[in-house]
């Protein structure tokens, strides 16, 4: 004899609970008590209860999956986000299409096309399109992460960008630095032109003017970033201390400062990354959460799918500077440091 399949209304049975109360705890609703949702918890696995997506996606005319769009899966910082947002959205019981634009407008258009094809109930981009024509007047959903759409109104969620770039500077500056490079991708790129404008911002409050020769704007990745270090290592004035506005960037910059043993050059990065606090000096930088930009994220897509028609969100996400070292390198012969020549190549720590 077949077993009947399980039905919600079972659910609710099992856990002493009406039916729209068990769907709401399924769906992730949030306005259930901790004591109910427990209930239909344990009842959901006791029963081995199973949502009929099919059913449900025909019912709602979308189908139970969400898109979310970044520049590349194999950052870290991205491979982050992504976690978080894919936690969240299991608990609320959708999937995940991930996917990356390589940073080609015409895939970034043609992925929303097949995505909104696929009737996604909604949509998470970090767009590198500054034209955003393709969206249309799309009624699916849609929150940016980590920069700004242009004349396009949607939740966004980023980080205070130009503000810890310019916090980051302004503590070189207070160590005794007055040549400060700045190592950064496209200023195209709405993040790294925020964190370029902070950079600036800094430097005229202490009355000093940009240096074209120690600021990089070409560094894609951390090859790029080593090879533009060198450069300015090698200038007959190098910089003092090095602002380096993305963690993949910051990459290659410790590479050469280590291997040429220039522990003397100061240094702060926009974003951690893997063992910047067990070099020597370990790396100060700007702490960002991507796990809670994701997190977010997903809040604002999950609230516009629950029926929210407000007017868009802006989320500015603060940074905070974590100082371990390497920013607080003071330049040898300011006020503050030991009079010994600054381009002296010796390096400290010990190391010779």
């Amino acid at each position: 004899m077949t077993r009947r399949p399980v039905r919600l209304s079972d659910v609710a049975l099992a856990a002493e609970t009406s039916a729209k109360t068990a769907s709401r705890v399924i769906n992730g609703d949030p306005r259930v008590s901790a004591e109910t949702r427990q209930r239909v918890e344990e009842a959901v696995v006791s029963l081995g209860y199973r949502v009929d997506l099919l059913a449900r996606s025909l019912r709602r005319g979308v189908d139970d999956t969400i898109g979310v769009i970044v520049e590349s899966i194999a950052d870290p910082f991205f491979a982050a986000v992504i976690s978080e947002i894919e936690l969240a959205a299991l608990r609320r019981g959708l999937n995940v299409i991930v996917t990356s634009n390589r940073r080609l407008p015409n895939r970034e258009a043609a992925i929303v096309d097949s995505l909104q094809q696929r009737r996604v109930a909604g949509l998470i981009i970090t767009p590198h399109n500054s034209d955003l024509a393709y969206l249309g007047s799309t009624e699916t959903p849609v929150v940016f992460v980590d920069r700004h759409p242009r004349s396009f109104p949607a939740d966004v969620v980023t980080f205070d960008d130009r503000g810890g770039a310019r916090t980051a500077v302004r503590h070189l500056l207070r160590h005794g630095h007055r040549r400060v490079a700045f190592v950064s991708d496209d200023l195209e790129i709405e993040t790294s032109r925020n964190r370029y404008a902070g950079y600036v911002d800094a430097l005229q409050e202490a009355g000093l003017s940009v240096v074209p020769e120690l600021v990089t704007t070409d560094c894609t990745d951390a090859a790029n970033a080593r090879a533009r270090t060198a450069e300015f290592l090698d200038l007959d004035e190098p910089p003092t201390a090095i602002f380096s506005a993305r963690s993949e960037t910051s990459l290659g910059v410790v590479k050469v400062l280590h291997d040429r043993r220039r522990t003397d050059v100061a240094m702060v990065s926009f974003g951690d990354f893997a063992l910047a606090d067990v070099l020597s000096p370990a790396i100060t930088v700007l702490e960002q959460s991507p796990e809670l930009l994701g997190r977010l994220a997903a809040q604002r897509l999950f609230a516009r799918l629950d029926g929210d028609r407000g007017e868009p969100v802006n989320t500015v996400i603060p940074v905070r500077l974590v100082a371990r070292g390497s920013g607080e390198v003071v330049l040898v012969g300011s006020p503050d440091g030991t009079g010994v020549d600054a381009h002296d190549k010796s390096g400290l720590n010990g190391q010779s």
